[in-house]
C-alpha cells in the first residue's frame, strides 16, 4: 500500500510537471534510494515495423525504481513521454513514420526518491506505414463475341455469344462431352486497349442442375497472350443458380491485354463448367499512402 501511494504521488508529479503519458499501467514502485544507473544504449534494440517501432531492452544490473521514455513525435508534433516500470524491457511506439528517418528516443532510470540517472539516447527507424486503397469507381467494359476464346468449348453449347448477349438466361458450357479434358477449363478475353486495376463479375447458370458451377478459379493476364501471370486465385464461388457473382477489385501492377478466368474447379469435381452472362470491369482506385501525403 505504501508503494502504490508513492506511485501514484511520483506519476502525479511527473504528469503534471513533464508531460508524461497518463494512459499507464499501475506498477508498484520500489527500490533504494541510491542513484540509479543509466541504461545502455547497447542494451536497446530496435525494429522497424510497417508504421511501428518496437524498442526492446535489457534493464541494467543496478537498482532502480522506473524508466522514463521520451522522444518528439513529427506527426503530432510535440514531445512525448513513456513510464514504464523496471519489469518491463520492450515499448510499441505506434503510428510512425519511414519518412522522418531517424527518430531519437531518450532513456533515463530513476530511483524511488524521483533521483534520475545520465540520459541515454538510441536512435531508430519505423517500417513504412501501409498504404490504404479505396474502390472510387467501377466502369463495365463491352465485350464482343470475337474477343473471346475458351480451350476446351463444348462442341454444341460452347457459344460465345452467350457470354456477352446481355441476357443471363443464356449460358456458354465447356466440353462435357466424351473424350473429357480435366480442368483448367478457361474463358480468355483479348483487349484492343490496356487495361490495369479491374473487376470481373458473371451470372451463374440458370438450371437445375448442381454440377458444373465455378467453384475456385484464377485470374490471369498477359501482355501477349502467351505468358501468363496469376493476380488472383478465387475460391468460395456461388454454386447456386441465377446467381450473380462481382469480384473485388484487382490491383494487377501491371498493364495487360489479354485476361483469362481460368476455372480450376467445379462443383461435384466435375472436368466442365458452365456460366452464364460475364462482365469486365475498369476500376478506379484512390490510394492514400501515409509516407507520402503532404503534411500540415
Amino acid at each position: 500500500m505504501k508503494f502504490n501511494l508513492k506511485y501514484i504521488i511520483v506519476v502525479s508529479a511527473l504528469i503534471g510537471m513533464a508531460g508524461c503519458d497518463d494512459k499507464i499501467e499501475p506498477f508498484e514502485i520500489m527500490g533504494s534510494t541510491a542513484a540509479p544507473a543509466a541504461i545502455s544504449a547497447s542494451a536497446v534494440q530496435s525494429e522497424a515495423l510497417p508504421g511501428e517501432i518496437k524498442l526492446t531492452w535489457t534493464a541494467p544490473e543496478e537498482d532502480f525504481a522506473y524508466m522514463q521514455i521520451r522522444y518528439n513525435d513529427p506527426l503530432q508534433k510535440k514531445d512525448i513521454c513513456k513510464l514504464v516500470s523496471k519489469n518491463t524491457t520492450e515499448l510499441l511506439v505506434e503510428n510512425t513514420r519511414a519518412r522522418f528517418g531517424d527518430y531519437s528516443f531518450f532513456f533515463q532510470t530513476f530511483n524511488v526518491a524521483n533521483q534520475g540517472s545520465a540520459v541515454t539516447e538510441v536512435k531508430a527507424k519505423s517500417g513504412a506505414a501501409p498504404a490504404t486503397m479505396t474502390e472510387k469507381s467501377r466502369k463495365e467494359v463491352k465485350l464482343t463475341k470475337e474477343q473471346l476464346l475458351c480451350n476446351y468449348p463444348d462442341a454444341s453449347e460452347g457459344q460465345y455469344a452467350h457470354l456477352v448477349d446481355g441476357n443471363p438466361e443464356t449460358f456458354f458450357h465447356s466440353n462435357w462431352h466424351s473424350p473429357q479434358s480435366p480442368l483448367p477449363h478457361y474463358i480468355q478475353i483479348a483487349f484492343e486497349e490496356e487495361h490495369e486495376n479491374f473487376a470481373f463479375g458473371y451470372w451463374t447458370r440458370n438450371t437445375s442442375n448442381t454440377d458444373g458451377y465455378p467453384t475456385a478459379a484464377e485470374f490471369q493476364i498477359s501482355n501477349d497472350g502467351e505468358n501468363w501471370e496469376t493476380v488472383t486465385v478465387l475460391s468460395g464461388l456461388p454454386a447456386t443458380k441465377a446467381t450473380r457473382y462481382s469480384s473485388d477489385y484487382v490491383i494487377a501492377g501491371k498493364k495487360f491485354k489479354y485476361f483469362r478466368f481460368n476455372v480450376i474447379s467445379s462443383s461435384l469435381n466435375k472436368n466442365y463448367f458452365h456460366i452464364g452472362e460475364i462482365y469486365f470491369y475498369d476500376v478506379e482506385v484512390e490510394v492514400y499512402d501515409p509516407e507520402t501525403v503532404p503534411l500540415d
